[in-house]
């Protein structure tokens, strides 16, 4: 799918690398199931293509094209493998590099070629002339094989500089070889918006082609030199969520997709789609356990968060006085004290998502919006934790709370000896179906351990949860500067092999934390499945 420019209707790409580029970030790693879930937060915001990785080049990114064949339903993005120009000397055809591009199955191939002459003499070791081949060939021959290409024209705006005539005969090159774009990269980030434009539009008058642009944040400007790029002409931004990647990172594309509509009048998403950017930036947050940016412009906890004072009075007055746009654009709340919460925009927006709408009943609204706040000073976040936010918006709505059990108590001890391995058992009392259930579990770690005692006692009132598994587990200490005596976040998320869904809970130690999320993801679930209440 391509977006449309409303005000010059000319095709507009955004292009998202979070799953490789951004990937790439120091302490960042995701698995094969995170970069799943991610894609479909990128579909959700309305992106045009997802780099899904390199696959041949890294076998985690092997294993996600595999799975994303038949796991992945994108609505709106088109699936894209990213690779390298067949190596020097060899035919395109036989490079397994570029066959493991076409055995992605991805539709959309982006090649990274060289166009700076110092890297194809000092890196690839090679000629200009060889290089220049080595784009056509590849480019030529993955189109006869029925894939889109885009070409990454690697260290561009260095290249340009030492030696333009080169830099732009890349571009023409992989142009002429049938490249649907052509992107301009400022591989080391050290430009600044006015030359880069410039660069931009020389390259524009020359090749008369649609360029691309893609830029790190090394100066800081990474947000400004796309903007300034898209002025001069580029219509394909690439970008990563919350601003992720190597370094000091690749320019964020939230920024860059609010900036594009609310400041330029330009539509960079399908229409609604911008009002998903707050929480999908928290939930990619949880998911990459990279805290979240509290100042990231437009989604961040304090981009639009006031102190008493001057600023609380003039506020009151009409918003408009200090803030430069309505938050609930980006799906994002004003707020007037210093924290995470979350503001009743946010709530309403989450529970008209979810299937409930707020806006006539004001009592409950204010009832749920008072509740998060507490919760989510007290560590709670219901960005990435749907499940646990519809259970809470479902006791607030009937005054009771959804459960299908009532515990009695529960612990989990585990025992270590000398030479030999740790075993953790949980004992669970509860009642359910009208009866007691007591039941005990072993398991890897206490967490374990519980799930499996829980499971024991349910299962034979709710047969339903044989359907379930726990896919992933995430802990996040807060307050971390109190030492063990910090507390503690749990996400758990839990599938049915046809969808997934994530609960959390906080408590002073990760069992305590960890037990409140494994309830509330059972509770879910059964609600998911129509079990009847005992």
């Amino acid at each position: 799918m391509t977006n449309r420019d409303t005000s010059t209707d000319t095709f507009f790409h955004v292009y998202d690398t979070t799953l490789r580029d951004g990937a790439q970030q120091e302490g960042l790693t995701l698995s094969v199931h995170d970069k799943l879930v991610i894609a479909r937060h990128l579909d959700d915001l309305g992106v045009d293509f997802v780099e899904g990785g390199w696959p041949g080049a890294i076998p985690k990114d092997t294993e996600f094209f595999r799975l994303a064949a038949t796991e992945l339903d994108l609505r709106t993005a088109t699936l894209t493998a990213f690779g390298a120009t067949r190596k020097a000397g060899v035919a395109a055809a036989d490079d397994p590099q570029v066959r493991a591009l076409l055995d992605s199955l991805a539709p959309v191939v982006t090649l990274v070629a060289k166009s700076d002459i110092r890297h194809v003499e000092k890196a690839l070791r090679t000629t200009g002339a060889e290089n220049l081949a080595m784009v056509r060939d590849t480019v030529v021959f993955l189109r006869g094989e029925g894939r889109r290409v885009f070409v990454d024209a690697e260290h561009f705006f260095d290249g340009y500089l030492a030696d333009s005539a080169y830099a732009l005969e890349v571009l023409e090159t992989a142009i002429e070889a049938g490249a649907e774009i052509v992107a301009l990269c400022d591989t080391n980030g050290g430009m600044l918006p006015a030359p880069l434009a410039d660069v931009v539009h020389a390259a524009r008058t020359r090749v008369g082609a649609h360029l691309g642009i893609h830029c790190h944040n090394d100066t800081g400007c990474a947000v400004a030199n796309t903007l300034a790029a898209v002025d001069a002409g580029a219509v394909h931004v690439q970008g990563t969520l919350n601003g992720y990647g190597e370094r000091t990172g690749n320019a964020n594309l939230l920024t860059i997709v609010a900036d594009l509509e609310l400041k330029l009048g330009r539509r960079a998403l399908p229409a609604g789609r911008l009002a998903e950017a707050t929480r999908i930036a928290h939930a990619v947050s949880e998911i990459t356990n990279v805290p979240p940016y509290s100042r990231q412009p437009y989604v961040g906890a304090s981009a639009f968060a006031h102190k008493a004072g001057l600023h609380a009075s003039a506020i009151k007055v009409d918003p408009d006085l200090y803030q430069h746009t309505d938050p609930t654009t980006v799906g994002n709340d004003m707020r007037m004290l210093i924290s995470d919460m979350a503001g009743r925009a946010s709530i309403e927006l989450k529970g008209r998502e979810l299937g409930f709408d707020l806006a006539g009943d004001r009592d409950v609204l204010a009832r749920v919006t008072d509740r998060v706040k507490a919760l989510e000073a007290a560590g709670y976040t219901f960005d990435a934790a749907d499940a646990s936010f519809e259970l809470l918006l479902r006791e607030e709505i009937d005054g009771t709370r959804l459960t299908f059990f009532e515990v009695e108590s529960w612990r989990a001890i585990t025992e270590s000896r000398p030479g030999g391995e740790a075993i953790s058992e949980a004992t669970v009392k509860l009642v359910a179906g009208g009866t007691r259930q007591v039941a005990i579990g072993e398991g890897n770690g206490p967490v374990n351990a519980l799930d499996h005692a829980l499971r024991q006692a349910l299962q034979p009132i709710y047969p339903e949860l044989d359907k379930f598994n726990l896919v992933d587990f995430k802990v996040r200490i807060l307050d971390a500067a109190r030492g063990t005596d910090a507390v503690t976040r749990v996400l758990i998320e839990t599938s049915d092999s046809g969808t997934t869904w994530t609960t959390v809970g906080v408590g002073a130690n990760i069992v305590e934390a960890s037990w409140q999320a494994l309830c509330d993801g059972l509770i879910y679930g059964l609600l998911r499945h129509g079990a009847k209440r005992c």
